[in-house]
């Protein structure tokens, strides 16, 4: 696709990012077919392509318009558009930067903007566990809407002490201890099983995610370049990998190195984070043969059938495909994924639920239609938002899988 950026973007790294992407791009369409909103609202400007189109616009110098945003906005940035594009057009990339440049263009209302700034300010702020301990003791009452968003409190259980040759760092998370915390402490658990310490740098904080989706793309590597300082120690004294148990923050975090890619103090050392980053199910292959003897099979058994939902940003972002079903299997465990529409987004989406609730909404009960289907005992999954936003829509126990290991290891 020829694009002939406007004279304000010809010199800027955004503009030539943005023209390059765009050069992969033959307008073929394929892309429609496993977009989420495509799906459900059949509007072409609510599709890959027609995003495209609108961003092409604007990168050529025609005004954006309120509806260039909103079409903007309903994009989950699932990116399963690029697992099915045939020419490799990192979609991704391309909409962070299309979003940020019409946002300069097109004020939002009031409303919208004071959402969008407690979401970008408040989930990664130590004021969000204390408020989140105080929605789960008034979980009760509270409106159904907001009820969704405050998972039951949640017992971490032990972290485990003893002292490994073997050493990876873990990113705790911004919002995960504060509302499902036995996915870091499980973590710990199983990897000290196969023999390897689980260390967390207080000082590592937010990925960077919540703030670069929300368009203060300075704000996000304010965040990246605060754990590079405070993981690098770490990686200077040898650590194995950098471990990511939520697939929203992995494919961020393994994204570092781009994001980064020109700032004279941080680039290398970005390039070299991203390498070191690893999702814990990229671990699993190697943990198998050490966990399959240490499992209990009465737990085996009573787990049941398990429906697994593989994260957009784990079989799309991170291109990380059929590993952990088939790794639980030789466990194991009984896991399968939906018959229908495994590929698509559950609606959560990182902000996406808070922003656009009625299309995340809509697609959560979709995909949990299609779980339901497989009649299972419970629903893995494998980022804490996915997590959090299907179990607000079902009484099954939705858990992460690692949690189901330690649970046979106990």
């Amino acid at each position: 696709m020829q694009t002939h950026l406007a004279p304000e973007y010809q010199d800027t790294p955004q503009g030539r990012e943005a023209e390059a992407i765009l050069r992969k791009c033959v307008h073929c369409g394929f892309c429609t077919a496993t977009c989420p909103t495509y799906q459900l609202l059949g509007d072409e400007l609510d599709g890959p392509r027609g995003r495209i189109y609108l961003m092409k616009q604007v990168l050529e110098g025609a005004q954006p318009t309120r509806k260039t945003q909103l079409h903007l906005d309903r994009c989950l940035t699932c990116r399963n558009c690029e697992s099915t594009c045939p020419s490799g057009v990192q979609y991704g990339h391309l909409v962070d930067i299309g979003r940020q440049l019409v946002d300069a263009k097109v004020p939002r209302p009031l409303g919208e903007r004071v959402v969008r700034w407690a979401l970008k300010e408040g989930l990664p702020s130590p004021l969000f566990a204390p408020a989140m301990k105080l929605g789960q003791a008034v979980r009760d009452v509270l409106p159904a809407a907001l009820r969704a968003k405050v998972p039951a409190p949640q017992t971490a259980g032990t972290w485990p002490t003893q002292t490994h040759a073997r050493q990876v760092l873990m990113l705790a998370g911004c919002v995960q201890p504060a509302m499902l915390p036995n996915i870091n402490s499980a973590t710990a658990r199983v990897l000290d099983a196969a023999g390897i310490q689980t260390l967390v740098v207080p000082k590592a904080g937010c990925c960077g995610a919540v703030k670069f989706h929300l368009n203060d793309h300075e704000g996000g590597k304010d965040h990246m370049r605060a754990n590079i300082d405070a993981w690098w120690p770490f990686v200077q004294q040898g650590v194995e990998a950098i471990v990511m148990n939520a697939s929203g923050c992995g494919v961020m975090v393994k994204d570092y190195g781009h994001v980064l890619r020109d700032d004279p103090v941080y680039a290398e050392k970005a390039q070299r984070i991203s390498a070191l980053t690893r999702d814990l199910s990229e671990l699993l292959p190697a943990l198998v043969p050490v966990l399959k003897p240490k499992l209990k099979a009465a737990t085996l058994a009573q787990a049941g059938l398990q429906a697994f939902h593989p994260p957009c940003t784990l079989q799309h972002g991170q291109q990380l495909k059929g590993g952990v079903e088939k790794h639980l299997a030789d466990l194991g465990f009984a896991v399968q994924v939906a018959e229908v529409e495994s590929h698509l987004c559950c609606g959560s989406a990182g902000t996406y639920s808070v922003l656009n609730p009625d299309i995340a909404y809509t697609l959560r009960d979709r995909k949990l239609g299609h779980l339901d289907a497989l009649q299972p005992q419970a629903i893995l999954s494998a980022n804490v938002g996915c997590i959090t936003h299907l179990q607000s829509g079902t009484a099954l126990p939705v858990k992460h899988w690692i949690e189901v290991v330690d649970a046979a290891l106990a």
